[in-house]
């Protein structure tokens, strides 16, 4: 039976509960554990949940008995959950995965980037954290014009489906206008989504968007100033000629309609999906619009929260 955090509350000048940094750093590991990830203490801060610190402040914490071996556990130079040093060698092995995917991803991000009215592309997901398992998807976040979110979307399938008959999984699972980055889902697990995924090209809009979600601050207010965010790629290109080709062509009002056609008919496949009771169908994690295409079907972030939930309540701590 765990032990209870004693050190996880504190007054405020208000005499109301606050978060401190002991609960933080177990709430922080409790979340990636769920991704059986653990953390290096500089990790630990980077993703810290809830509060800002120094770094010196939490490899205190890690290393003068109040966490570790009650709360937390060190092996080598990783932190985890108690009994959960096995996830070290997941780890390993998942990065060394992670490097044998990452050009592919650079190179059908890349292609992404050139089709007609794509702005932006990133790599979310596990292999944006380098915890890409075997069979893993290369997941992809891509941020289209403004009324071609569809058409946009069309192009890269194509792609898509190029690399599937070479046995290459791209999941371009989320895309938005640009009209459209604010983020309306303000979690924890949008938070890391927004914290770590990595820009492959359109860095101008990438910069927008962490603005414009500085809400992700409230939840990892480290992870914004923490070092080794991600940097404008060294062979980022800008459009191509033929791209600007395309992009005129389709700017007219056959463009126009062909968008609108495609729209409709998605959404009518989709709306299909969502009446056999596909988990995601119907919130969040499932949207279809002009401006989204958000087709986690799934429901992966509530199962996440889930587990996260019962993690951090087994170890005496409020989620």
């Amino acid at each position: 039976m765990p032990v209870p955090l004693q050190v996880g509350i504190s007054p405020d000048v208000n005499g109301a509960s606050v978060q401190t940094l002991a609960t933080a750093i177990v709430q922080t590991v409790a979340y990636v554990d769920v991704f059986d990830y653990p953390l290096l203490p500089a990790e630990v801060h980077r993703y810290l949940v809830g509060r800002p610190a120094p770094l010196e402040d939490v490899e205190k914490l890690l290393s003068n008995g109040a966490l570790v071996p009650h709360h937390l556990e060190r092996y080598e130079e990783y932190v985890t959950l108690p009994g959960r040093r096995q996830i070290v060698e997941t780890r390993r092995l998942r990065e060394a995965h992670a490097r044998r995917l990452w050009p592919l991803a650079r190179h059908y991000g890349a292609l992404m980037a050139q089709l007609p009215f794509v702005r932006m592309v990133a790599v979310t997901g596990s292999l944006a954290v380098n915890n890409a398992e075997p069979g893993a998807d290369i997941d992809y976040l891509i941020v289209t014009a403004n009324g071609r979110l569809w058409l946009s979307r069309a192009f890269v399938i194509l792609i898509v489906r190029l690399a599937a008959t070479r046995g290459i999984r791209l999941c371009p699972n989320y895309l938005l206008a640009e009209r459209a980055l604010v983020f309306p889902e303000q979690t924890l697990y949008a938070a890391h989504e927004l914290a770590q995924m990595v820009p492959l090209s359109g860095y101008d809009v990438y910069r927008r968007i962490r603005r414009l979600n500085d809400w992700v601050n409230e939840w990892l207010p480290n992870a914004t100033n923490a070092p080794g965010l991600p940097a404008m790629p060294a062979d980022a290109r800008g459009p191509s000629r033929l791209q600007r080709l395309l992009e005129r062509a389709l700017e007219s009002r056959l463009g126009q309609c062909l968008e609108q056609w495609e729209m409709e008919r998605k959404l009518a496949r989709f709306s299909r999906q969502a009446i056999k009771g596909a988990p995601g169908a119907g919130t969040m994690e499932a949207q279809f619009t002009a401006d989204w295409c958000k087709g986690h079907f799934d429901g992966h972030a509530r199962q996440i929260m889930n587990a996260y939930g019962e993690r951090v309540q087994a170890l005496g701590v409020e989620p």
